[in-house]
């Protein structure tokens, strides 16, 4: 832990909303530093201590703002000791045309398939391996967070979407292998339908298809990651656990 305060520190992307949000709580409460990465500034109203001294605004979709806020990220965390405890790549994009329909293999366009890649798995890496020297020195854990649509096609989530994250699937067994002699693990999360403010129009259709009969909620999602993160699971890696009710089977 954080030789000058004895925290544990998280850096989370996609903080502001959803399985983020909820990852902040968990951490948070169990007494955790969590550096909070958004493209938005932090909201006053967010129930988390250290705020806005520990948020940090930053475009995914920038390879150049990524490289800048790993700066940022690095210089803040080695007033605490350098170490870097959990790394959890939550932030992604799903675009949509028209009244809220997926983007299918013909239809999305170029520039799409670029930001996207770039946001859901280009990110995710360049974090990983930014931040590596802290991630060894805090013998810590990265959590990516992928997605069902990585492994089917799925109604909602386009093209684009669904490939980047079965690209981080794969990633996330490769980084394990390469970032695991170091002492740090790396593993994937896959959720399923989560009750969130931007479920699409039409997932409660979904219900019968899925085992438990329900949406999954984002405190469960974080309690996973949290999970993944803790010495509960110091001998996992290269494992991406699928939370979705048995929709996956």
């Amino acid at each position: 832990m954080s030789e000058s305060t004895g925290r544990k520190t998280l850096v989370l992307t996609g903080a502001s909303r959803g399985i983020g949000h909820a990852t902040v709580k968990r951490f948070s409460m169990e007494g955790w530093r969590v550096i909070t990465c958004s493209r938005q500034d932090f909201a006053e109203n967010c129930p988390w201590p250290a705020g806005p001294d520990d948020h940090i605004k930053i475009d995914l979709s920038d390879p150049e703002d990524v490289g800048s806020a790993v700066a940022d990220i690095r210089h803040r965390i080695e007033k605490e000791g350098g170490e870097l405890h959990a790394l959890v790549n939550n932030a992604g994009i799903s675009p949509k045309k028209g009244e809220n329909e997926r983007l299918n293999s013909l239809e999305t366009p170029m520039h799409t398939w670029r930001d996207v890649f770039q946001v859901n798995f280009f990110a995710p890496i360049m974090l990983a391996r930014g931040l590596f020297k802290e991630l060894a020195a805090g013998q810590g854990s990265i959590v990516n967070v992928t997605s069902i649509a990585g492994s089917r096609v799925h109604p909602f989530a386009g093209t684009a979407y669904a490939t980047s994250k079965a690209a981080l699937s794969s990633l996330t067994r490769e980084m394990a292998a390469d970032f695991g002699p170091h002492g740090i693990r790396v593993n994937a999360i896959a959720p399923g339908e989560i009750d969130t403010a931007i479920l699409s129009p039409g997932t409660e259709k979904m219900l019968d298809n899925i085992p438990l009969r329900r949406l999954g909620t984002t405190a469960e999602v974080a309690e996973t990651i949290f999970f993944l993160c803790s010495n509960s699971a110091s001998y996992v890696t290269g494992s991406e656990i699928h939370i979705n009710g048995g929709q996956h089977v």
